[in-house]
């Protein structure tokens, strides 16, 4: 599937916000955002007209971009959302939250969402058993998140027990630390989802 290959940081810096794409970067002097405030290119620094159209645009950008999700792959969530009971905008971060590889990033074992998407294509997981290679494999409330045991003794998982341990996981989800698992215990909140995004404004989008 095509993805995107290009500078990260511009992203972070064509939304005005950080989307902490590039893990322990983010918190550091070294982030776009810190470093140049103003989107990317040659008239990043020019004064813009904001529309309604715009605004709405931005932050369905925004989650896009967070979760690195494709924009045809996007819609197909969100028209699962508008599917569903409950709110819709609510129910499109839900959906987002629960792929693979954003569990992996909120459990501790990722520093950011595309090491962890990259973790998980190289088949370093599994759910309930089975070895899983798909980022956007959508979890549910019960299932069992595992390092392979092939995989434990590689050198990017040789501190992870400590950095689970240190760190707090999601609200929904349950750490084992030195059994390198993890559970999932029940589905997030709104109030468990802490990305800066607008999501009533992503379903006006939709709704034009």
């Amino acid at each position: 599937m095509a993805r995107y290959t290009g500078p990260v940081c511009r992203l972070c810096r064509r939304e005005g916000t950080k989307l902490f794409l590039k893990g322990s970067r983010c918190y550091s002097d070294k982030c776009g955002v810190v470093r140049r405030a103003y989107a990317p290119g040659q008239h990043g620094q020019g004064r813009k007209k904001v529309t309604e159209y715009g605004v709405q645009l931005r932050e369905k950008q925004k989650a896009r971009r967070i979760y690195g999700v494709l924009e045809a792959q996007f819609r197909l969530y969100f028209a699962k959302a508008a599917r569903e009971k409950g709110i819709t905008g609510e129910r499109l971060l839900q959906l987002l939250e629960l792929r693979l590889d954003n569990v992996i990033f909120r459990a501790n074992f990722g520093e950011s969402r595309p090491q962890s998407r990259q973790l998980v294509r190289h088949g370093h997981f599994t759910v309930n058993g089975s070895r899983v290679n798909i980022p956007s494999y959508l979890v549910k409330e019960g299932d069992v998140i595992e390092i392979a045991q092939k995989s434990r003794s590689m050198s990017v998982f040789a501190d992870v027990a400590e950095t689970l341990r240190a760190r707090r996981a999601a609200p929904w989800i349950s750490v084992e630390p030195d059994a390198l698992r993890v559970t999932i215990i029940g589905l997030p909140k709104r109030e468990d989802i802490d990305i800066p995004v607008r999501e009533h404004l992503i379903v006006e989008r939709y709704s034009r």
